[in-house]
């Protein structure tokens, strides 16, 4: 008996995560840009809902908290994909992801707060979700959030 893998969006719902609805851009910009079966997709923050990670990483915004709006950030842009793409499915890989710290600056684990979303892109994508990256620390991040993540991604043809 051959077992049907599972669609990443069933991994997100096994895992007792909800994709939001793709939120509008609030600038001057486009959540996401296609060239062929690339997709650049803006940098979004860790708000969903009323729900929202703020605060310079670690004096107002923990590690093991800021990791958490990594994943959430991470969710946001994973809309945005499904608005672009129409599902999940049409991923065949994730090509990069950039993320930012809102960071002091003696503040040096960036890499460690950027595996919240890069460990969760392994989970819902397999091999798929391994990707090249850069962790950053900022001054600071657009209303005063924690977190921000941006992607590339492969859709399939």
């Amino acid at each position: 008996m051959t077992l049907c893998p599972m669609t990443p969006e069933e991994k997100i719902a096994k895992l007792g995560l909800i994709i939001p609805d793709a939120a509008p851009p609030v600038g001057s910009y486009l959540n996401s840009t296609r060239s062929g079966n690339i997709l650049h997709i803006s940098g979004g923050l860790p708000i969903i809902g009323d729900r929202k990670f703020l605060g310079k990483v670690p004096s107002e915004c923990d590690l093991e908290t800021a990791q958490e709006a990594a994943r959430t950030a991470l969710l946001t842009r994973l809309a945005v994909i499904k608005a672009e793409a129409g599902s999940l499915d049409q991923v065949s890989q994730i090509v990069s992801l950039s993320g930012y710290v809102n960071a002091e600056p003696d503040f040096t684990a960036h890499p460690q707060v950027i595996n919240g979303a890069s460990d969760l892109l392994v989970e819902i994508f397999g091999d798929a979700g391994r990707h090249s990256r850069a962790a950053v620390g900022c001054s600071s991040l657009p209303l005063g959030v924690s977190v921000e993540i941006s992607l590339v991604v492969e859709l399939k043809p």
